[in-house]
């Protein structure tokens, strides 16, 4: 008889876990393991992946090994390493699993972080209210031209604006806006007076001269607390593409070296990076961006011109690719380009720069407002965030995320992106703008006011619908929206305002002109479709307002006012289920089976579809609706484009609270309630069928129609030069 392995008199453990093979699976699993773990290191290091992954591997590398060493235990002696069908199953499971997550990671690097993993909060420490960023702080003031010719000038700001750009990649610094440091060309003020109203520590200034087929740069870093120089260099080169981003990035390193900024490897490795080989697609390139800074329709024509001729010159040129993305996606808002033709274009051309450059932040900010103009938020703040981590400092990429988390109702989200944009650029009239729109959705209006004033021009509009649905000062908005279209005559925004405020006062024959004029001008425009819709409806063509809401749907199936005009006609003909499909389309959150996510985005539409299941019975599914909404309500103000209006008067309507739905109308008339478009509530929404015949409701809106009627004799009654004297407050 023998002896089995396990009982063998005179082994001890070490020869028994030799025998069995025990030690040396540990040891070539540890070595293997090892192995793998530096590897995975180095490629994240050069591709940006996030830290979780090698936490996550080494994890599942230590549970794998008790597993191993079982194995071995089991099936070791005498070398033989038998191993069961079951067990060669549950190993090949844990490889899946091991190369699951790795796919999953390298793809997520590719696509961005997804937004529950990872908030603004989380990826830089500074993101909290109250919190000041501690980084170093340096200000690149516009480059002085020592060119003979003038026509120099677009080549030296490419060059100022390149550097600038090649900083704010360093996630070290924090790097002012170029929008903020151009208020300082030509400047003789001071450097701390110029730091203390850019909010550094330091200033980079310097001077570019162009002579032939040479190039020579000055460049010196200044301390403006005591006037020192901390670096200095100059640079005469050969005029060529691949010298002027050699400087660029010597020149960022450099920076980044005085200030003691450690720059990671993956920032080396995108400050290092040559964009085009091409001198001429370079040039061509600033030009596009000159003239698409200037936001209006001929300059945005122009700039795309330009873009298509630099990827004309240089088809791998990815910058290019983003400038042509985003001059055609604004296009769409500035010129009333068709989105149905302009969205595809832009999206290709922003999908081809990141396949051209994926570590580009550029083409991650252009990728998720594509996203987000199609509604796919979640996909467009995964990408806004990936933009954020590869270039911290990228204000625009905070501006537009700032903006689309206050579509989607998270306000206090928002309002710290915009502040970061703020801070770093603190004079862009675009993003005091945006700051704006923010503050008045809480509810802050003289905060709001102010920074309109501030933001000059680009904000006239903005004051002129705050003047008329919230401080009630009708004649101050009308005017000034009449200002915002002789300000950008190729916009249909000044437009639907104009309509929406001359509907509200009764001047319905100056608002179908004006409606006509903008669907001529903008025929796929939803701006000038939406103001006709508006039109038709109220002179009781339900027919043509119908048409221009199906027009509006087809582009934006969010929009609530088009999808409960098209709703009214369906209803009135007990034709449910197209008017539900419609909602389903536009909203699925709304039609989750266990509770529909209602937010401060789609509020109103579950109203709206409330009234629809109420229609049906279905009162279990349009009470969720309404409890949701009603909660976003309370936490909203009454006046304002961003505000609730009378929604919580709707709600108390389609519950049956008649009393109740009167008393807050009334109080929202009180408040300052007056629309936009009053009268479509007074004589065809109907979410408040329930109690229009009822008498306080025509007193409520006896009510406002005088006081809209001594508004408008205010208005004609107003001097001309009074409406120059306000506009001439905001630019």
């Amino acid at each position: 008889m023998t002896d089995t392995p396990s009982v063998r008199e005179g082994d001890n453990a070490w020869v028994m876990l030799r025998r069995r093979k025990v030690v040396q699976w540990g040891l070539v699993y540890g070595a293997a393991a090892w192995g793998f773990l530096q590897g995975l290191e180095y490629i994240s290091g050069t591709y940006d992946w996030p830290r979780q992954l090698q936490q996550l591997t080494t994890l599942a590398l230590l549970i794998g090994l008790p597993i191993i060493l079982v194995l071995a235990w089991y099936h070791g002696d005498r070398g033989q390493q038998r191993i069961t069908t079951p067990e060669f199953a549950i190993l090949t499971l844990l490889l899946l699993l091991g190369g699951g997550a790795f796919w999953h990671y390298q793809r997520t690097s590719e696509v961005g972080k997804d937004a529950a993993a990872s908030t603004a909060s989380a990826l830089q420490p500074d993101a909290s209210p109250g919190i000041k960023d501690s980084r170093p702080s340096v200000a690149v003031l516009p480059f002085e031209n020592r060119s003979d010719q003038s026509k120099d000038a677009y080549f030296v700001d490419g060059m100022h604006d390149d550097i600038l750009t090649q900083l704010s990649k360093v996630s070290a610094l924090r790097v002012i806006s170029r929008t903020s440091v151009e208020q300082f060309r030509d400047t003789k003020m001071s450097m701390r007076t110029i730091a203390d109203q850019l909010g550094v520590t330091k200033i980079l200034e310097g001077g570019v001269q162009r002579a032939g087929d040479r190039v020579r740069i000055n460049v010196q870093l200044i301390d403006a607390g005591t006037d020192a120089h901390l670096w200095a260099e100059s640079y005469d080169r050969e005029l060529t593409a691949a010298n002027i981003f050699a400087i660029q990035s010597e020149v960022a390193r450099a920076i980044a070296e005085a200030l003691e900024a450690t720059l990671t490897p993956a920032e080396k490795t995108r400050v290092a990076a040559v964009p085009t080989q091409s001198l001429e697609a370079w040039d061509a390139y600033q030009h596009g961006r000159q003239e698409q800074a200037a936001r209006t329709g001929a300059g945005l024509a122009s700039a795309e011109r330009f873009f298509r001729e630099a990827i004309r010159l240089d088809p791998a040129f990815a910058l290019a690719h983003v400038g042509l993305a985003d001059t055609v996606m604004l296009q769409i808002s500035y010129s009333g380009a068709d989105p149905e033709v302009a969205l595809p274009k832009a999206e290709g051309a922003a999908s081809e720069a990141l396949r051209l450059n994926p570590e580009l932040a550029d083409a991650w900010v252009s990728s998720a407002g594509i996203a987000a103009e199609r509604s796919d938020y979640k996909r467009a703040e995964s990408r806004y965030l990936r933009a954020i981590e590869l270039n911290p400092s990228y204000s625009l990429a905070r501006h537009w995320y700032a903006v689309m988390l206050m579509e989607r109702g998270r306000l206090e989200d928002g309002l710290r992106q915009i502040q970061r944009a703020t801070d770093l650029d603190p004079m862009s009239a675009v993003i005091r703008g945006a700051h704006g729109n923010l503050l008045q959705a809480l509810g802050h209006f003289k905060e709001a006011e102010a920074a309109y004033l501030k933001a000059g021009a680009v904000s006239t509009g903005s004051l002129a619908r705050l003047y008329v649905y919230v401080l009630n000062r009708v004649a101050d908005g009308v005017h000034l929206a009449q200002r915002a279209r002789e300000l950008d005559p190729d916009s249909p925004m000044p437009f639907m305002d104009l309509t929406w405020s001359y509907l509200d006062l009764s001047e319905d024959r100056k608002a179908l002109e004006l409606a006509t004029e903008a669907v001529r001008r903008w025929p796929t425009s939803p701006y000038a479709q939406i103001q006709m819709a508006c039109v038709r409806l109220l002179e009781g063509n339900i027919s043509a307002a119908t048409g221009h809401a199906q027009r509006i749907v087809g582009v934006y199936p969010r929009d609530p006012f088009a999808l409960e005009i098209l709703s009214n006609g369906d209803l009135d003909e007990g034709h449910f289920e197209p008017a539900i499909a419609r909602y389903r389309a536009g909203y699925p959150e709304l039609f989750v089976s266990d509770l529909p996510a209602v937010d401060r985005g789609n509020f109103q539409a579950a109203i709206d579809l409330a009234a629809i299941f109420l229609r049906q019975d279905a009162t279990g599914r349009a009470s969720l609706l309404l409890d949701g909404a009603a909660a976003n309500i309370a936490k909203m103000p009454r006046l304002g484009n961003f505000g609730h209006g009378i929604s919580d008067v709707q709600v108390h309507a389609l519950r049956g609270e008649k009393a109740k739905a009167l008393t807050v109308l009334r109080e929202a008339q009180i408040a300052g309630w007056r629309g936009p478009v009053w009268r479509y509530y007074r004589d065809f929404d109907p979410n408040l069928a329930s109690i229009r015949s009822a008498p306080e409701f025509k007193a409520v809106f006896a009510d406002i129609e005088r006081d809209m009627a001594q508004q408008h004799a205010a208005l004609a009654a107003r001097p001309k030069d009074a409406a120059l004297e306000l506009s001439a407050t905001t630019h």
